[in-house]
């Protein structure tokens, strides 16, 4: 997985500026593969529409993964007699590597994909990108399983289509209703992020995307579609299928060990004022609060587990301190994760270390009262010994999440007083591990793309001359 991206969280969403800017508000991006006879009409068409409906600049792009057939003319033809619309030849198959190549490259602040074959009601695409423009939401993707769709297509690819996204929904918790719909939308600075991230360059890119950009707490906006089948269509069914499962078990695997630093994602609240955060008072408390008594109750019925299961074989001493030492490493672990956030592996031993010292800690007032149990009554019952257990064990929590969050794992980020005009992020959802990632200078060069595309050469239209270095700073 990409797991490099080098800048720090993204923005607040703004509105794309409502004055005329140099680059186009929008870019549609075509991926094809030998469609000489359908891409020329579809060009023609999506391009009367905009022409007749969208309020912004725009730019078609074509991007051809690597055709045999006169589909680079086609495309070239239509690069020279349309202002709008632009060719790009890359020298390898895939949707996914069109799209990261093409958007990667593009200056346009909303960039968007369709399928050549216009399967999906045009009329759509402008409620796709408004949420975008507005700065309401980071994603947007057409809908054929929303309940107000009107969708034409065989059984087959029906059964398909609801069993993928059912998958999805089991093994990812993906709560997204349609992944493969060719319709997408995404805010570039979003795609600057989430892009090197995506390892796929095939049909599940955008599977890949999706369930990505939902981690990370990012809007993903659905739009219901009008959809009909193509009957033409290129996808192979089974194979594609079988290479969404190993995509399915790739990233499930990635999320499950933290190797993805979904937290440069993370998005902070608007100019609300009540959204700033209020110095002196502890940011993500309350959500913390919640995950430690969850991951706390599980962790006590494992320990009261273990320590039941150790007893029949061991004195209570021994039985308490391996039930402890167990329950402690997986106490740990899962706080580390749903508590505090943090992710990756980076100072994970030394996580573990720290709260092997809480365990300690733990262990002597449970052993102490033990102690104290066996000094009062002689030979206690084993339900008396639990319910000193669980009594001394109520007591060490106050104080082991007071050592998780002030000396574990600490929030470091340095205080900013904030003033009438400037916006404070509230604590990100993320811990210590990307603090110091999160503040590197957001200035640091994109990775360049390792399949650069290659455009026709001619003078650059009126309205799309390239940005000014300013505007290029501003859009970053």
């Amino acid at each position: 997985m990409r797991t490099d991206p080098p800048w720090s969280t993204l923005p607040a969403r703004e509105h794309v500026p409502v004055e005329v800017t140099d680059a186009p508000v929008l870019d549609v991006t075509i991926p094809v593969y030998n469609e000489e006879q359908d891409l020329e009409p579809c060009v023609r068409r999506l391009h009367a529409h905009l022409v007749r409906t969208f309020p912004y600049s725009f730019r078609i792009t074509v991007a051809d993964n690597a055709s045999t057939d006169r589909t680079p003319e086609v495309a070239g033809r239509l690069d020279e007699t349309i202002p709008e619309v632009r060719a790009y030849r890359l020298e390898q198959k895939g949707r996914g590597r069109a799209l990261r190549t093409v958007w990667s490259h593009s200056d346009a602040p909303v960039l968007a994909y369709m399928d050549v074959d216009l399967s999906t009601d045009l009329n759509a695409l402008l409620p796709l990108v408004a949420p975008l423009i507005s700065g309401h939401s980071d994603l947007a993707i057409g809908s054929r399983l929303a309940r107000s769709s009107r969708v034409v297509r065989g059984p087959k690819r029906e059964f398909v289509s609801r069993a993928y996204n059912l998958i999805l929904k089991s093994s990812l918790s993906a709560r997204f209703s349609d992944a493969q719909c060719g319709f997408k939308a995404i805010r570039r600075e979003v795609a600057e992020r989430l892009l090197p991230m995506v390892e796929d360059t095939g049909w599940f890119f955008d599977t890949e995307m999706l369930v990505l950009a939902e981690r990370a707490g990012l809007r993903i906006h659905e739009v219901p579609v009008d959809w009909v089948d193509d009957p033409d269509s290129r996808v192979h069914i089974v194979s594609t299928a079988i290479e969404d499962l190993k995509g399915v078990w790739r990233v499930g695997r990635a999320l499950a060990v933290g190797a993805l630093p979904l937290d440069r994602l993370a998005r902070p609240f608007g100019d609300d004022p009540r959204d700033r955060r209020i110095r002196g008072v502890p940011g993500g408390l309350a959500r913390q609060l919640v995950g430690f008594c969850f991951v706390g109750a599980l962790s006590t019925l494992f320990y009261l587990l273990l320590y039941s299961l150790f007893r029949t074989m061991a004195c209570p001493q021994l039985a308490n301190g391996a039930a402890l030492l167990v329950s402690a490493i997986a106490n740990t672990a899962a706080n580390r994760r749903l508590t505090f956030g943090v992710r990756g592996r980076e100072r994970a031993l030394r996580h573990q270390a720290q709260g092997l010292v809480v365990f300690v800690i733990g262990l002597t007032l449970t052993s102490g009262s033990l102690a104290a149990l066996d000094a009062a009554s002689g030979t206690p019952a084993h339900s008396t010994e639990l319910a000193v257990l669980v009594a001394a064990n109520l007591a060490a929590t106050v104080l082991r999440f007071l050592l998780l969050r002030a000396w574990v794992f600490p929030d470091r980020r340095t205080d900013q007083p904030c003033g009438t005009d400037q916006t404070c992020a509230p604590d990100r959802p993320f811990g210590p591990d990307h603090a110091d990632s999160a503040d590197r200078p957001s200035g640091t060069d994109q990775p360049a793309s390792p399949n650069p595309p290659t455009a026709p050469h001619r003078p650059t239209a009126p309205h799309q001359p390239s940005p000014t270095d300013d505007q290029e700073a501003d859009a970053r």
